[in-house]
């Protein structure tokens, strides 16, 4: 069945339209398995949101399954052990968006426990969605952990999603496929109500088709939450992200070139090499930073999300209104066991691992190291001492075949992890295609330059040359 042209940025499409697109390419088709499940109110509550005063009014968007939305849809972080998780809850950031008007569409699949749960597990995987695929080489990855977020929007579902980041988990699906996708500051957007991972590095955050509807969905997602200490400067940070959008430029703005970061495939050096000639055609003037991470960053990272993880996971679950279900990591890894549908295709070694790791002084120590090493050591430091306001490099490289067996197979490209882990606004914006699929361009900037951020994507976007990636909705190849 061959699937139906995306409609193009401008198109005013209704939830009837996109209903029926997710029907022709999600449900049947390509069966890219992106949307997790459909909200039986949508139309109706499509009147009444095109009545609100706003631009956002009337839009369809897509929350990542593991964010709360009230209603009859469950919130199931992709794992049967929460298949009915019916909370009765908005998450602040899902009333934000509804009181701007917008319409929640339904849920995106995505990588199950957004990929915390196993070292070889294959992204967009879940038990409760199956395995999402990538509308632009349906054999390759859409990425993760935001996998159907990335894929429904690149495949014309929605107008946009909203996307959820620990570490990569909204830059990288972006950038395979070929949209959007931003991270702003940890503290911008409230995770209250959303199945977390770190209190410390967890965000939400808009995937859109172009910056300018990023920076609209961040007017309505920023703001403080009460119920949310990280969000407590939110207020007086946030700001109107589209104003001076359209007219933003790099006349003399100085940026650093992650250039190790770049990795070694000559043709995306090639395309990486484009995206910089654009930006210097744009004004601005590029600075070649030679930059190398150190090992103990990502190592007390992972120690830190470890940690985390069954702590944060634990306090959630145990939140939940039913008396019933798992209450802790260790009930979720007794469940994991007792339901080989959840294991067949991987394990639990990182559930297992984060369930012993209870060194509370070890812990402390490898956030304040992990922290500073990405922040006043990283991002802070090569931006002070080159002058520069933003760094740049490839988001990631491109999309690889989808392996149940093996699982993943990331090439190390990208600096992502300086933003996640410092907290600071990440950018990815398409940059165009290595042999069809799409890469994306990593804009960071510090701690909160949300906005600014934004300015030099839109920016880059009008200045961009190399042709974006249209879905194929076909085997790569073919």
């Amino acid at each position: 069945m061959a699937a139906a042209a995306l409609p193009s940025c401008g198109a005013a499409q209704s939830v009837s339209d996109y209903l029926a697109r997710i029907a022709a390419v999600d449900d049947s088709g390509p069966k890219l398995n992106a949307v997790l499940a459909i909200n039986p109110d949508a139309a109706k509550e499509e009147a009444a949101a095109r009545k609100v005063k706003g631009p956002l009014a009337g839009k369809a968007v897509l929350i990542k399954d593991n964010i709360e939305v009230a209603g009859p849809m469950a919130t199931t972080a992709g794992s049967l052990a929460l298949k009915d998780n019916v909370t009765g809850r908005d998450a602040p950031l899902v009333a934000r968006l509804r009181k701007a008007g917008v319409v929640i569409l339904g849920k995106t699949n995505l990588s199950e426990w957004a990929n915390i749960r196993s070292s070889s597990s294959s992204s967009g995987w879940s038990a409760v969605g199956g395995q999402t695929k990538n509308p632009h080489a349906i054999d390759r990855t859409a990425c993760g952990s935001s996998s159907g977020s990335g894929s429904a929007v690149a495949a014309g579902l929605a107008w946009a999603a909203i996307g959820t980041e620990t570490d990569g988990s909204i830059t990288c699906p972006a950038s395979v496929n070929g949209i959007v996708g931003f991270k702003p500051t940890v503290g911008m957007v409230s995770r209250t109500h959303v199945v977390p991972i770190s209190h410390s590095q967890d965000t939400a955050g808009p995937m859109t088709r172009s910056v300018a509807d990023a920076a609209l969905l961040m007017n309505a997602l920023a703001g403080t939450d009460p119920a949310d200490s990280a969000t407590a400067e939110a207020d007086k940070r946030k700001a109107d992200f589209t104003a001076g959008l359209a007219t933003a430029n790099l006349k003399g703005v100085r940026i650093g070139v992650l250039r190790k970061q770049a990795g070694n495939h000559p043709a995306l050096l090639a395309l990486f090499d484009k995206a910089l000639a654009d930006l210097t055609a744009a004004g601005a003037e590029l600075v070649e930073i030679a930059f190398e991470p150190s090992p103990e960053m990502g190592r007390d990272e992972f120690t830190v999300l470890l940690h985390e993880l069954r702590e944060d996971m634990g306090a959630y679950l145990r939140s939940l209104p039913a008396k019933q279900g798992p209450k802790s990591l260790a009930d979720l890894i007794a469940f994991n066991k007792a339901h080989p549908e959840e294991l067949r295709w991987f394990g639990q070694d990182v559930f297992e691992q984060a369930e012993a790791t209870t060194d509370q002084i070890g812990y402390t120590a490898a956030r304040a190291n992990s922290l500073k090493l990405a922040g006043a050591e990283g991002i802070d430091r090569l931006l002070r001492e080159n002058k520069v306001t933003f760094l740049v490099a490839p988001t990631e490289g491109p999309a690889w075949p989808i392996d149940l067996v093996l699982g993943d197979h990331f090439v190390g490209v990208g600096a992502g992890n300086l933003a996640a882990i410092a907290g600071y606004p990440h950018l990815s914006v398409p940059m165009g295609a290595v042999e069809g699929l799409p890469i994306g361009l990593s804009i960071m900037g510090a701690k909160w330059d949300d906005r600014r951020v934004l300015e030099a994507g839109a920016a880059y976007e009008r200045a961009r040359t190399a042709a974006v990636p249209v879905p194929s909705f076909k085997r790569w190849g073919e």
